[in-house]
């Protein structure tokens, strides 16, 4: 027979209570946002991308503060920096001085840097709505064909293949090629901007749909649904208040890398001639008229890199949103 154990003066004397210290305290839980978001401060590249984005967004915004601080009016002219000889900047890489921060385009002498930045607003304001053009329209018909499934699911998926064969770039060609100058209650500048988002979002919508129509097919399958469904609620409850918000973070990563490509393709319609009609400065426009320059490569060089620097940060952004939220990731 085993002798009992002797835990007097012990510390098996002291209660259960004592030993765990701070088990008075509540247990906070956290959210799949806040996870995310410890995850996105540990991933410097991405926030680095972030802030980037950031700061392309306020420069969009006070582009006029920033032109009239820094720069010149983008369509002035200043033929006293051009050489009326050649035709070319004065000075050396263009005419890059402190007045003139980028230099000046050659035969007109407008300012660059003005130009630049003038073009950011319409680069991001054709992507962030040509992709929410797309996210609404993709997001709906990827959520009802994911959920109903059967003949439901067979049209949109037939619907998506024929928007994917389309040739995107020759029906843009073709558009701008017989868009009179005003239509909808729109002319100039607007009217090309609202062309392009209705291009661009409408027929860009099948990628989005196919990522959320394979979401949708795995969620219709979880306990929240069928017990929302065993309860009586109707399909438009469980497709709005029970599959859409779980969806939210696959938009949301799906959407900031689209953004890129849609600023990407508007840069290629105007660098076509397609676009944005001169002189309004864009990105695109800027590459197009910087070609017949060929010996002078620094303007080729400032409007590409604003175009791979805001499609680099889009991407570095996407992708460490993508990282935060996959619930795989340690």
């Amino acid at each position: 027979m085993t002798a009992p154990l002797d835990v007097s003066g012990s510390a098996a004397e002291a209660h259960p209570e004592s030993v765990l210290v701070g088990a008075g305290k509540a247990i906070q839980g956290r959210s799949l946002t806040r996870i995310a978001w410890i995850r996105l401060r540990r991933d410097k590249i991405a926030l680095t991308g972030g802030v980037v984005v950031l700061l392309l967004i306020l420069m969009a915004i006070f582009s006029s503060p920033i032109i009239s601080l820094l720069g010149h009016p983008p369509l002035e002219y200043h033929q006293d920096q051009i050489d009326p000889n050649t035709l070319l900047p004065k000075g050396t890489f263009g005419g890059v001085s402190g007045e003139y921060l980028l230099g000046v385009e050659p035969i007109n002498g407008r300012d660059v840097f003005s130009r630049i930045v003038a073009g950011a607003w319409i680069s991001l304001l054709i992507g962030f709505l040509a992709t929410i053009v797309s996210v609404v329209i993709g997001t709906t018909l990827g959520v009802v064909a994911g959920y109903f499934g059967g003949w439901v699911d067979q049209v949109i998926g037939r619907l998506m293949d024929v928007f994917l064969a389309f040739p995107l770039l020759v029906f843009a060609i073709a558009l701008a090629g017989v868009i009179p100058d005003k239509a909808f209650g729109l002319e100039g500048d607007s009217l090309r901007i609202a062309m392009l988002i209705f291009i661009i979002g409408f027929f860009s919508w099948p990628s989005i749909g196919r990522i959320v129509r394979g979401q949708t097919l795995s969620l219709r399958e979880r306990e929240f649904v069928d017990a929302a469904k065993s309860l009586g609620a109707r399909h438009g409850y469980i497709l709005f208040r029970e599959v859409l918000p779980n969806l939210l973070a696959p938009i949301l990563v799906y959407a900031t890398l689209l953004i890129p490509t849609n600023i990407l393709f508007e840069a290629a319609l105007s660098f076509l001639g397609v676009g944005i009609n001169p002189p309004t400065p864009t990105w695109g426009g800027m590459l197009s008229e910087a070609v017949r320059f060929y010996t002078l490569p620094h303007f080729v060089l400032f409007p590409g890199l604003a175009i791979f620097i805001t499609v680099l940060a889009f991407n570095l952004f996407g992708d460490g949103l993508r990282d935060a939220f996959d619930p795989r990731a340690h």
